[in-house]
């Protein structure tokens, strides 16, 4: 029982640990994307100082990303890395179709990344929940 409860600990803080370090992510990364026209009129070397900073905490949001599945028993392991699999395909096959209906001109707006990752997170988060509830 004991043993149980030093793994409930452990995930607890490894996913308190990946919130945090996300959290960073996504911060840095709204200062480097609007602080340029909003804080610092464009000024490169600020921009490219928040963009490496913004790259700093994404190298540690990886990190706490692979602490955290590491922490994880063998069937959560299973199931993170089949959603894993699953975002990574839709993403790059999505991505690509995406990006081809832009090249062609089939739609009329630019393809963006921001959509990309966006497919590629909702994908994710679905295949976590039907995986949980496919091993329940």
């Amino acid at each position: 029982m004991e043993q149980f409860e030093n793994r409930k600990t452990l995930s607890w803080r490894n996913t308190k640990n990946l919130a945090l370090w996300t959290g960073l992510w996504l911060v840095s990364l709204a200062l480097a994307t609007f602080g340029a026209k909003f804080l610092w009129d464009f000024d490169p070397l600020i921009s490219v100082l928040t963009i490496l900073l913004n790259l700093a905490m994404g190298i540690g949001m990886i990190l706490a990303n692979i602490r955290y599945i590491r922490g994880l028993d063998e069937l959560e392991k299973k199931i993170s890395v089949d959603a894993m699999g699953i975002a990574l395909g839709a993403g790059v096959v999505g991505g690509l179709s995406y990006s081809l209906l832009d090249i062609t001109n089939v739609i009329s707006s630019d393809a963006e990344i921001s959509m990309i990752v966006a497919l590629m997170g909702i994908t994710y988060l679905l295949a976590i929940v039907i995986g949980k509830l496919r091993y329940q």
